[in-house]
């Protein structure tokens, strides 16, 4: 399974990846090379990506997650962007309350 990034994940990413810091520039930039290649088991909407490597350089060294925020509404909600060896590999969206996220949260309730 590999399909595109889907709007929710786009905007997403893009909320989270704002600024001038090299490695949010560099991970924005793997953004068109990377695929949607798995989904959470619990029904949360987080997301598996792989980005084609040889088509964009890695983000330089940073530590994990490699971005991160709460929303605003729902109020128990957070997510966190994770990567391997530089590369986009994981979107999750996680909640304080024992229940799973199952819809994707608004990006414009994104407070970094």
């Amino acid at each position: 399974m590999a399909e595109p990034l889907s709007d929710e994940v786009t905007i997403t990413l893009q909320a989270l990846l704002t600024g001038a810091h090299p490695v949010s520039g560099a991970l924005r930039a793997q953004m068109p090379y990377t695929r949607v290649t798995g989904r959470c088991g619990c029904g949360c909407v987080t997301v598996d990506l792989t980005v084609e490597r040889n088509q964009v350089p890695p983000a330089p060294a940073h530590g994990n997650p490699a971005a991160d925020a709460w929303y605003v509404v729902p109020e128990d909600a957070g997510v966190m962007v994770f990567t391997k060896d530089g590369y986009l590999s994981l979107l999750e969206i996680y909640s304080a309350s024992s229940e799973p996220i199952t819809n994707w949260p608004e990006p414009r309730f994104v407070e970094r």
